[in-house]
């Protein structure tokens, strides 16, 4: 079971705006490798702009505190946003945090058409998501 940092996910209530500061303040590049593709009818319908470094992605989404509510899920990763790791083996990685008593919101493609994502918090209530690729 590998993780790699794939995205930091920041949540703001102007999306244009993070977008023109993270392009023309820190000079990152409009990210179009890898989208996710957001499921707005299941799950999570705001704005999201993507930038990167090359590297890492930034997602820059429209807050949405009723996500969770919505969705029937206890942890809301788009509302003061999460840091997301992929994995090669989500059930793997699930069975290592539930050996750990970690507790997940399994979220599956509600939000990202493609990406069985999960979503827990850490010892602080940092929002961390790990997904794998379904297709």
């Amino acid at each position: 079971m590998n993780l790699t940092l794939h995205h930091i996910n920041l949540c703001t209530d102007n999306v244009e705006e993070m977008d023109n500061f993270y392009q023309d303040i820190l000079g990152l590049d409009r990210e179009t490798n890898d989208l996710p593709i957001l499921e707005k009818k299941r799950g999570y319908s705001g704005d999201v702009a993507f930038v990167s470094d090359g590297n890492i992605q930034m997602h820059l989404a429209q807050r949405d505190n009723q996500a969770g509510f919505k969705t029937g899920q206890i942890v809301n990763p788009v509302a003061r946003g999460h840091i997301a790791y992929r994995t090669d083996d989500l059930e793997a990685f699930k069975k290592h945090l539930e050996a750990k008593g970690v507790s997940y919101s399994d979220w599956g493609e509600r939000a990202v058409a493609g990406w069985h994502q999960i979503f827990f918090y850490d010892p602080d209530g940092t929002v961390i998501e790990v997904h794998q690729r379904t297709s």
